[in-house]
């Protein structure tokens, strides 16, 4: 492997900015700080006006492989995440098939081995019939990211709503459980009465029929789960300000049994971007009005919320063209989720401490990455440095998703992604690629 220094540069990590040099040798971080020689040949990249950063960590993404290949491949979302800064995933289970079985998983990371730019993890999924499967990862938890259960709608076989099978995966599972929380019936419930008051809905309805109880009510449910066995349980994306009462700040994140995340469509836009986006934003659970929006935002900063994710889930644009009961829910947001809490970076919003925290140091605490989402001399190094004064338009030409589209087109952010190494090899420089090598598995420090 080449052998990479990256001199003058300001290294952001654990709360600090450092300036210096920093050495990649054989994938892994070699020496931080000062001014470093080396011997042997060395690429040097000059980081002056530069801030590096370690690689983001998506906790949440659908990359629709295999089965829904005509939306998004391992392959195509992977090259986007790296040009975005996001050095590793992990991937929900509502594929085609879901992935419901051992076999069926070991498929997934078989694709990614031949064909992702980043390293990779995927969820097992859970059914209402499949618990003696699910249960078999606790023999496999250094290999495996966690579960995922659907308590709300989805599609396939994976919305989970019988409590014997909650009941059996929350005591038994040794691996960090994540939910999807939405109340199925009380969905159903307000799409009725919606259809009853106006026969045709639209986007803008979509918070009204999946509302803030229809969160708050399941986030509940899953958390009194947990507390009975005390479980490892993580509720993606939280989306409003009433479920933030059921989350605390007051212990350190390592030490906490129950977390959760927010997504960056849920801190970026509100019920008044369904007027111009339509069912571009339509997404479960649903972006909402902007007094949520304020609240989460707020819960971020004091930590009530642990980490940032996408939940990157590319549809393509005729599925989004359909009317409002149709229509598909999911957002491309993975090539620009770094950029996007670089706007608010610069924006006063957060700091960059703290949005390193949130996207790499966070993630790799809660799940227990082994050697990963830090800046540390002996890590893997998957880093990332940007520009802060080079602004990038989002626009057809440069997107790299495969579905071609994005919500946040015509959107300027004010700092790009110049470099990402994933494992210490240069995949993507000032807009060039090198793809000769794929990333690795995620690892994980579970005893």
């Amino acid at each position: 492997m080449k052998q990479y220094l990256i001199r003058n540069t300001c290294i952001v990590n654990e709360g600090h900015k450092i300036y210096g040099d920093l050495l990649i040798k054989k994938g892994r971080i070699e020496k931080i700080g000062g001014t470093i020689e080396t011997k042997g040949a060395t690429e040097e990249i000059d980081g002056s006006d530069r801030l590096l950063l370690p690689g983001a960590i998506d906790d949440q993404v659908h990359f629709r492989e295999p089965g829904l290949t005509h939306k998004a491949t391992i392959a195509t979302e992977a090259k986007a995440a790296v040009a975005g800064g996001v050095t590793s995933f992990m991937e929900m289970p509502n594929t085609s098939p879901p992935a419901l079985t051992h076999a069926l998983l070991e498929n997934k990371y078989e694709i990614a081995r031949h064909g992702s730019l980043a390293n990779y993890s995927f969820y097992m999924g859970v059914s209402n019939s499949n618990t003696d499967e699910v249960l078999r990862t606790n023999e496999r938890k250094k290999e495996i990211c966690g579960v995922k259960i659907f308590m709300g709608s989805s599609t396939g076989n994976l919305l989970v709503d019988n409590p014997l099978a909650l009941d059996r995966i929350f005591a038994g599972s040794e691996l960090l459980i994540a939910t999807h929380c939405e109340d199925e019936q009380l969905i159903k419930a307000n799409l009725q009465a919606a259809k009853a008051v106006k026969p045709k809905l639209e986007p803008a309805d979509h918070p009204i029929i999946r509302n803030e109880e229809v969160c708050f009510e399941s986030s509940f449910r899953a958390i009194q789960f947990a507390k009975k066995y005390n479980s490892r349980l993580h509720i993606l994306h939280i989306s409003t300000a009433k479920e933030l009462q059921l989350f605390t700040n007051m212990i350190p994140l390592e030490d906490k049994r129950i977390t959760a995340e927010v997504c960056v469509h849920h801190l970026h836009f509100t019920s008044d971007d369904y007027a111009r986006l339509g069912n571009l934003i339509k997404c479960n659970p649903a972006i909402k009005a902007p007094s949520n929006r304020a609240a989460l935002w707020e819960a971020l900063l004091d930590d009530r919320l642990d980490l940032i994710a996408t939940d990157h889930a590319p549809h393509t644009w005729a599925e989004k063209q359909e009317d409002y009961e149709h229509a598909h829910a999911g957002l491309p947001l993975v090539q620009h989720s770094l950029q996007l809490m670089l706007h608010y970076v610069r924006d006063g919003r957060i700091s960059i401490e703290k949005l390193v925290e949130k996207m790499s140091h966070a993630v790799a605490r809660c799940f227990q990455v082994k050697e990963r989402g830090f800046i540390r001399e002996g890590y893997h190094a998957d880093l990332v440095m940007v520009n802060m004064d080079q602004p990038q338009t989002v626009s057809k030409a440069n997107l790299l998703y495969k579905c071609g589209w994005s919500p946040l087109e015509g959107f300027q952010f004010p700092a790009s992604i110049t470099h990402t190494f994933v494992n210490g090899h240069l995949v993507y420089g000032n807009g060039q690629w090198d793809e000769s090598q794929f990333g690795q598995r995620l690892s994980f420090d579970r005893s």
